[in-house]
C-alpha cells in the first residue's frame, strides 16, 4: 500500500496556475459566434418563461434558433476544412 505523500508528489508535481492555456483561449475564440447565438437564444426564450409568446416574441426565437444553427454549420465548416488541408498537408 503506498502512503499518501507519494501520490501527492505525483499530483502535485505541475502547479496549476488557474489560467486557461493559449489552446483553450484559441478554441474559445473560435467557438465564441457560437456561444454568442446560444446566450440570444436563450434571452428570447427567457421572455418568453413567464407568458404566451406573441408573434415579435416567435420570430424572435425563429431568428435567433437560424443564428444558432447558421454558427453551428460554420464552425463544423471550419473544422472539416482544417481537418482537410490539415491532413493534405
Amino acid at each position: 500500500m503506498k502512503s499518501i505523500a507519494v501520490l501527492q508528489a505525483v499530483v502535485t508535481a505541475t502547479p496549476f496556475d488557474g489560467e486557461p492555456s493559449n489552446a483553450e483561449l484559441d478554441a474559445i475564440e473560435t467557438e465564441m459566434p457560437l456561444i454568442l447565438a446560444d446566450v440570444d437564444l436563450l434571452d428570447a426564450q427567457i421572455m418568453t418563461i413567464d407568458r404566451t409568446p406573441t408573434e415579435l416574441d416567435q420570430q424572435r426565437i425563429r431568428r435567433a434558433q437560424r443564428r444558432v444553427l447558421a454558427a453551428r454549420r460554420d464552425l463544423a465548416n471550419r473544422a472539416a476544412t482544417l481537418t482537410v488541408s490539415g491532413g493534405a498537408a
